[in-house]
């Protein structure tokens, strides 16, 4: 079997650990403490919460999207390709060296979708690009960490507990969807949510795009 190279490695910003770019022929591995964040050949999930998100919206002009972890880009390509002209899709990636790789080493991955110009990217927590604006986006799509039930970061309390989710709430426009992706079900994340207002939906989708082996949870919160 070809060995994992490393490519490149970076310190999460407030030095919480390092993430680490490895490279297997021609397959890509985000990396944090020993635990793989994204794979190249497992991405179906990834464009399957842009598509379902899209899929329940109910304008389709002059939308404005948020997305929440840059990953490889997978989500945001998939956003594009449901995605109008006018359009502006705003993604928040909080560790500048994955920004950084997509543009010199993952690129080709999602068809370049940093290159788009309806796309512009907040080197932020998205937890502080939601609290900026209320009644601002039609979409939140989050992926950020494991979900709501596999927190690295302490500070993504701040996206998946009550007081983050009414945040989000006020956030959207009325009938926007927040579009949270997790490895696994989680039902107290569910009543978090309806606690908070959402009309929520559940639905699991496989994390290939072939749709063998494992699956993940998406869930599908619309704001009346």
């Amino acid at each position: 079997m070809i060995p994992w190279e490393e490519v490149d490695r970076s310190e999460f910003p407030g030095h919480e650990g390092e993430v680490t770019l490895l490279k297997r022929g021609t397959e890509f591995s985000i990396r944090t403490a020993g635990t793989e964040l994204m794979n190249s050949r497992l991405h179906g999930s990834e464009g399957a919460l842009a598509e379902l998100t899209y899929s329940r919206i109910k304008r389709k002009s002059g939308l404005r999207i948020l997305i929440g972890g840059l990953g490889m880009g997978y989500t945001l390509a998939a956003a594009l390709e449901q995605s109008e002209p006018d359009t502006l899709i705003a993604v928040s990636e909080l560790i500048p060296a994955v920004v950084r790789w997509n543009r010199e080493h993952l690129r080709h991955l999602a068809g370049m979708p940093l290159d788009d110009p309806r796309v512009s990217v907040e080197e932020e927590d998205v937890a502080e690009t939601i609290s900026k604006r209320k009644s601002a986006w039609d979409a939140i799509l989050l992926d950020v960490d494991n979900g709501p039930d596999g927190l690295t970061r302490k500070a993504n309390d701040r996206l998946y507990g009550r007081s983050g989710l009414k945040t989000s709430f006020s956030a959207l426009r009325p009938g926007g969807i927040l579009a949270v992706w997790s490895s696994r079900a989680d039902e107290a994340f569910t009543r978090r949510l309806k606690q908070c207002g959402f009309q929520t939906e559940t639905v699991t989708v496989p994390a290939r795009k072939s749709g063998k082996g494992g699956r993940h949870t998406i869930w599908l919160a619309g704001k009346p």
